[in-house]
């Protein structure tokens, strides 16, 4: 029996007229799971979760600093964190390099280090299927100046575990007359721009996490409200799908 497969929305940079508009419900109500790979306004992403009526994952891009007063509620943050969607494993590490002072911009070491905090969760489950990012790896898919680099570590994370995709954002289409969507990774992951949206399909894995996903998606929850809870002084903002 074949792999099941999930259909993703991914989004990135830009509020697009067409998603932000009467319909999207119709048009994307084949769609399973949405991804947010940063830079977008959270008045965008309460719409979509709210009116496609599925889950939305996102991370941080280097623009976000609005989500510390008013984050996207009813959408899960994985910022440094794992979570288990239907089979599928999902890690996100959002941000930037760091190129001035900014609440999501990283210096190489720093995302370093921020890899191998989520790794123990990724060694609990396993490995994981898709990486969630703002920004690409270095030499795939990203620029010469210094705040549209991407991290090495990004990389050297993928080729350790080989997702089947890493979706990022950052690299907008008008910034190259080279604009490529897609990209191959050393190992075989697939990187994936999601500049403005795409859709895509993932395999999902026969295997069953048990308590680990629990445990691990439970965690991501109870952070993902409590960036929420900061400013509002509640808590469930965070949708508890599949625990």
């Amino acid at each position: 029996m074949p792999d099941a497969t999930l259909k993703i929305l991914a989004i990135a940079d830009v509020e697009e007229r067409s998603l932000w508009s009467t319909g999207v419900d119709q048009r994307y109500k084949d769609v399973d799971l949405m991804l947010a790979a940063g830079d977008l306004d959270a008045d965008y992403l309460e719409y979509l979760v709210t009116v496609i009526n599925k889950p939305l994952l996102y991370v941080h891009g280097n623009h976000d600093e609005g989500y510390v007063r008013n984050p996207p509620h009813g959408c899960i943050c994985v910022d440094d964190a794992a979570y288990v969607y239907r089979g599928l494993r999902i890690v996100g590490l959002g941000g930037s390099r760091r190129y001035r002072e900014g609440t999501y911009m990283y210096t190489e070491r720093q995302m370093r280090r921020r890899v191998r905090r989520v790794s123990r969760q990724v060694r609990m489950l396993g490995g994981f299927d898709l990486l969630l990012a703002h920004a690409p790896v270095l030499g795939v898919g990203d620029l010469d100046d210094i705040p549209h680099r991407g991290f090495e570590s990004l990389g050297q994370m993928c080729e350790r575990w080989q997702p089947q995709y890493l979706v990022h954002g950052h690299v907008h289409k008008g910034y190259s007359a080279q604009f490529v969507r897609e990209r191959a990774l050393a190992g075989g992951t697939r990187s994936l721009n999601a500049f403005g949206h795409v859709t895509f399909e993932v395999r999902v894995p026969k295997l069953s996490y048990g308590w680990k996903q629990s445990v691990i998606n439970r965690h991501t929850l109870k952070v993902s409200d409590e960036l929420t809870a900061q400013e509002e002084g509640i808590l469930g903002a965070g949708w508890s799908y599949d625990l």
